[in-house]
């Protein structure tokens, strides 16, 4: 009989453990909710892990692992017929007006490429040379390309990673999902009176994991942290090509076709689920964009938009067995790291659950990390 699996959440980690476990022959059904402000539907990401200051060594394994699946991720649903996943090559700048800081981000960058040659070529830029790849910016800058970075639109790789996996037979059930158990072990889940039952359960819900997590008497240090991205236009420009870019400071910005400029991100993790758009956050948003592109001066304003990422105390992603509880596994805590780590995440996620070998150590991400 084949195992049965049931996914709750399908987010960008959800849609791709759903994919990779129906790939490998389980019966497999995905339910989710579509609450607003899911993370993944509205996030614009960034798959550059190599010039990141974080030290954390198991962040680093597990985002620059996720960068160097992405393509083959990718070739392998355009042979599905997916050619649309918002993921594409464009390189990213990292920048600094000074030439000494600039030059070791560059030393940096040069040292992790001996150990991640996925990163592509690295090169340095004089003052003004980043302007030669993206012309709004001020000519102050120096900085270092990379020309193996990524830019992503989480809905379109999450609705591939979907239509893939339907293709391929997964379920998928809209509703709220609440857990089925007998004593200590879950055996499937329910939706408005319809029980579902599995084998196996793993809970990918994001921001929203108390509520479904709880009655079961796991408590786990998850929560939504706001996150506020504008999108702008500016009508009539090619930017499809032009790289991402890292400013000094802890905001981004890159582009789409037809002249969409996404730039971000505030974040607040003490909010809860406030969908409001504070007027001083966004304003903050785009001088800053103005600042380092005095180009961008006329650009239109589009949207704001407001996602929820799953956020732990510890800003680290945590997957495998949930604690105490046979038949159940969770995944957690991606954060801004969400769309660089998620589907490689779901990959792992989906060869730990059958028993097959992982790429990385499951006991460096245990959700024990995550338990109050």
């Amino acid at each position: 009989m084949t195992e049965r699996y049931i996914v709750i959440g399908a987010g960008i980690l959800g849609a791709s453990a759903a994919y990779h476990l129906r790939k490998a022959g389980k019966e497999v059904t995905v339910i989710d909710r579509n609450d607003d402000g899911q993370a993944t539907a509205v996030a614009a990401g960034i798959i550059c892990p190599w010039l990141s200051l974080r030290r954390n060594k198991r962040w680093y394994r597990l985002a620059s692992g996720g960068a160097r699946y992405y393509p083959e991720l990718v070739r392998e649903l355009e042979d599905m017929g997916e050619t649309n996943t918002g993921y594409k090559q464009v390189g990213a700048i990292k920048m600094h007006q000074k030439e000494e800081k600039a030059r070791d981000m560059y030393e940096r960058a040069l040292a992790k490429k001996e150990y991640t040659p996925e990163m592509g070529e690295v090169t340095y830029l004089d003052h003004g040379k980043p302007k030669e790849y993206f012309p709004p910016l001020d000519e102050a800058y120096a900085g270092v390309h990379v020309s193996g970075a990524a830019r992503v639109n989480g809905r379109e790789v999450r609705d591939a990673l979907i239509r893939a996996g339907k293709k391929l037979g997964v379920t998928f059930v809209e509703g709220s999902a609440e857990l089925l158990h007998k004593e200590n072990r879950v055996c499937g889940a329910s939706v408005d009176g319809t029980h579902y039952e599995a084998d196996q359960v793993i809970a990918a819900n994001g921001a929203w994991a108390k509520e479904l997590l709880s009655p079961l008497g796991l408590h786990v240090e998850a929560g939504p942290q706001k996150a506020l991205i504008a999108h702008l236009d500016m009508p009539g420009a090619d930017t499809g090509n032009w790289p991402v870019l890292l400013p000094p400071g802890n905001k981004y910005m890159l582009t789409f076709e037809d002249g969409r400029i996404v730039s971000g991100a505030t974040q607040s993790s003490d909010e809860g689920f406030d969908h409001g758009v504070r007027a001083s956050l966004l304003q903050e948003i785009i001088s800053k964009m103005i600042e380092v592109a005095p180009g961008l001066e006329n650009m239109e304003f589009h949207a704001a938009k407001i996602g929820f990422r799953p956020y732990t105390p510890g800003s680290m992603p945590v997957y495998g067995k949930a604690p105490g509880v046979e038949g159940l596994y969770i995944a957690n805590g991606l954060g801004a790291s969400g769309l660089t780590a998620g589907p490689y995440i779901g990959a792992e996620l989906a060869r730990l659950v059958i028993g097959e070998e992982t790429e990385l150590d499951p006991s460096d991400y245990t959700v024990e990390q995550i338990m109050e």
